[in-house]
């Protein structure tokens, strides 16, 4: 399993488990709410699309921005949501929104899929969602919304860097283990290679010392060479050749 198909992995894991947090929260806090049973109906929303987004995206990088853009657009709506769910009260205290922290996995499927510049997009638009969520309420953001925000920014950018870096990561091991496999046919072929002409040179030493006169020349030559080329290949001195006779 590549570094894209585990990042994707761990996205779908974190949506889950967000998703199961959130669920939790919801019944947690459901006398506060102004209408319990809409939290539950946006529980529902954001159940089907954890179900369908495990499955719609696939093991590589890049993902089709149709499903980027609508995984957004389905974080945002549930962050808006919760002024349907939540009181006034609530919204102007700061209580957390209906989807809580699973809204941070449309942010890291985008900074998974663009690196950090598309986790800032997507950072930002949470972000923006949250502001608009006081602005329909007509309160004013507070310090935690303001945190949040920023951890938005934060959680994007880090985690864009760290994925641009672990794919930069694995393209280089994949180069260094092909260039390995690519010196390790070079040096079985050049054995092979060795091994004939070395097989040669001595057939035809034997042969011309059998046959004599100007062969038995060219079979001194030829082990000559042989003797040189096994001292390539052990890495042993390099004999001199010795000058022909007569």
């Amino acid at each position: 399993m590549g570094v894209g198909a585990a990042l994707w992995r761990s996205v779908a894991v974190y949506r889950f488990l967000a998703l199961v947090y959130a669920g939790v929260l919801i019944a947690w806090n459901q006398d506060k709410y102004e209408r319990p049973y809409a939290a539950w109906i946006v529980f529902a929303g954001m159940a089907l699309w954890t179900g369908y987004a495990t499955l719609a995206y696939g093991g590589g990088r890049r993902q089709p921005w149709p499903l980027l853009a609508a995984d957004l657009l389905v974080a945002v709506a549930a962050v808006l949501a919760t002024a349907w769910v939540e009181t006034e009260f609530g919204i102007a205290q700061g209580r957390p929104t209906i989807p809580v922290a699973w809204v941070v996995a449309a942010l890291l499927a985008w900074a998974v899929s663009g690196g950090r510049r598309l986790g800032l997009v997507a950072a930002g638009v949470i972000g923006a969602a949250d502001l608009v969520l006081h602005a329909l309420n007509a309160s004013t953001p507070g310090p935690v919304t303001f945190g949040n925000i920023v951890l938005l920014v934060l959680t994007g950018l880090v985690v864009g860097h760290v994925v641009r870096m672990a794919l930069d990561a694995e393209a280089r091991l994949a180069r260094a283990v092909e260039m390995e496999a690519s010196t390790r046919e070079r040096e079985r072929l050049a054995r092979d290679i060795h091994d004939s002409v070395l097989q040669v040179l001595a057939m035809v030493q034997r042969r011309g010392a059998e046959a004599g006169g100007e062969a038995a020349e060219l079979g001194r030559l030829a082990g000559e060479q042989e003797a040189a080329l096994r001292s390539l290949i052990s890495g042993a001195p390099v004999p001199r050749p010795r000058p022909p006779a007569g």
